[in-house]
């Protein structure tokens, strides 16, 4: 009987949100064949597209390079963040809520609208991605780390404490040793996420392959921006894919 209330409550839900925003969900499934033919018609590219393979792959790789760099600096600067912010960790409450705020708030503003803000200051380059990236990145690291320290490091963390540890080594000896692997985790996840990230955050700062995809959209040329599109998605397959081999290896 619960499931059949919540059903309906979900069914009443997409309805009452349709009929608010004029959306006709009829119409909108029974245009998804017009939408296919139309994206076969104009998206197929042809040989002399391919010619411009070599300047997207390199954008491409520009963006999975300021991804990797972005997301990386943030874990060194969430990792310290983390364990001040911890429970179990942290040198007293005042410094484990001022991390907490600081992580709150960078996390709370998406990254576009880090983009946005950082753009008036520092112009579209490379080094606008890179903060912005950087900024969203380091408010959800700091909350998937402390939530990792206080469930893998409780119990070593207490007994180091109670043979007369100090705080560096219950640091070194309980804290980082336990939490890596998941902590490293967690990094290659947002690894793949900033990729996807930089090529929308690109398209505000004028860097990467975002830039060359809005290049190529605002020109109307659907031969190139398919190119793009499908040079994203295999990179983004082929990183996923190194990502899983990975995280098998370490948890």
């Amino acid at each position: 009987m619960k499931l059949f209330f919540a059903g309906v409550i979900i069914i009443a839900l997409v309805f009452g949100a349709g009929a608010v925003t004029n959306y006709n969900h009829i119409e909108g499934l029974m245009s998804i064949p017009a939408a296919f033919q139309w994206l076969f018609a104009n998206m197929m590219f042809s040989g002399s597209t391919l010619a411009n393979l070599s300047n997207v792959l390199r954008l491409l790789w520009e963006t999975i390079l300021i991804s990797i760099v972005s997301t990386t600096t943030a874990a060194v600067f969430a990792g310290v963040f983390a364990i001040m912010g911890s429970k179990l960790t942290a040198i007293n409450p005042v410094v484990m809520y001022a991390a907490k705020l600081a992580a709150s708030v960078s996390r709370n503003i998406p990254v576009v609208a880090w983009a946005l803000i950082l753009v008036i200051s520092f112009g579209t380059n490379a080094a606008t991605g890179f903060l912005a990236l950087f900024f969203a990145t380091f408010g959800f690291l700091v909350r998937a780390f402390i939530e990792t320290i206080d469930e893998a490091s409780g119990d070593t963390v207490e007994a180091l404490k109670a043979t007369g540890a100090t705080y560096p080594q219950v640091i070194a000896k309980a804290v980082i040793p336990e939490a890596m692997p998941q902590m490293f985790s967690w990094v290659l996840f947002m690894i793949e996420t900033n990729i996807r990230s930089a090529t929308l955050v690109g398209l505000l700062t004028g860097t990467g392959i975002g830039y060359l995809f809005d290049l190529y959209y605002k020109q109307l040329n659907y031969e190139m921006v398919s190119l793009i599109t499908l040079a994203i998605v295999i990179a983004v397959l082929i990183i996923e894919w190194i990502s899983n081999l990975i995280r098998r290896e370490i948890l």
